[in-house]
């Protein structure tokens, strides 16, 4: 009977937040080492499937870097990265949109249909218009060839509204175009910032390999549980916010910028951590918020 009480107990804390987000528009950054581990893969989209189930509406942006990098190497393409970044040229963007088309999205869409959700595949390049990524050299202050690495100028939500409306689950590829017609692999973080400012969605979450914004690195109990925007500066410069985690916060500061009401930042490999963060009072990773 105990544990009849206890999951019961569970519901009732969610309740009230069930309440407070039904409805509105969560984008969820799905990449890492969560989309390696099969027990991961299937715990995270099934908390996906059960947030649609509420009344949520989740957007899924998804990476897919490793995959990437193990189709180039089966090639014999050496992947490159730059500021944590893939360099990628002719060769390596036919690879890019093959793994993210046949192999990564149509998966998550699967998966989420086997959970009991509605999901389509959302190409990127049909939502998401983008100019060539410019990038400096920091020592020297040279320019950086990435190649063919964009940032999102534009996001037609059209496509994206008329999924949340009739409750399908959008899985959005991070690949866009140029004016010239020019494919172009966009980093997932800033993909899904762009989507999220864009829809003006409620929460932006990125799922990370580490339990979320820590003072110190080598400490995972030092963790940021709750961060205001007008800290994040210091804590760049200072070194706090600093290697993978510096692209995640700036694209958060610029979903924040955009119409984003809240960023979370949480462990993709803890089960269930987007339930965890979003539903219970404690929370498990790092929540990012506007000053006032």
């Amino acid at each position: 009977m105990k544990k009849f009480i206890e999951k019961a107990s569970v519901l009732i804390e969610a309740l009230p937040y069930i309440q407070k987000f039904r409805g509105e528009t969560v984008v969820i950054k799905f990449g890492g080492s969560a989309m390696e581990n099969k027990d991961c893969y299937l715990g995270i989209l099934t908390d996906i499937a059960f947030m649609e189930c509420v009344g949520m509406k989740p957007v899924i942006v998804h990476g897919g870097g490793k995959a990437i990098s193990r189709r180039m190497q089966e090639e014999g393409l050496r992947p490159s990265f730059v500021k944590g970044l893939r360099v990628t040229d002719e060769a390596a963007i036919r690879v890019v949109e093959s793994v993210m088309n046949e192999e990564i999205n149509p998966g998550i869409v699967a998966t989420l249909k086997a959970c009991g959700a509605r999901a389509r595949t959302l190409h990127g390049p049909t939502l998401l218009q983008a100019e060539k990524r410019l990038e400096t050299d920091e020592k020297t202050g040279e320019p950086l060839d990435l190649g063919c690495v964009g940032a999102v100028t534009e996001v037609d939500i059209a496509p994206l509204i008329a999924c949340l409306e009739k409750d399908i689950i959008p899985v959005i590829t991070p690949l866009g175009r140029g004016r010239r017609r020019e494919l172009y692999n966009i980093n997932a973080d800033t993909a899904a910032a762009a989507v999220a400012g864009a829809l003006k969605a409620r929460k932006l979450v990125f799922l990370s390999d580490v339990p979320g914004l820590l003072k110190n690195p080598n400490d995972p109990g030092s963790i940021i549980s709750t961060l205001k925007q007008n800290r994040i500066k210091g804590l760049m410069d200072s070194g706090v916010i600093d290697g993978g985690m510096r692209p995640k916060v700036q694209s958060g500061v610029e979903a924040l910028s955009a119409g984003v009401r809240q960023i979370h930042i949480v462990d993709g490999r803890l089960p269930h951590s987007l339930l965890l963060e979003i539903f219970t009072n404690q929370g498990i990773g790092t929540e990012i918020t506007h000053d006032d």
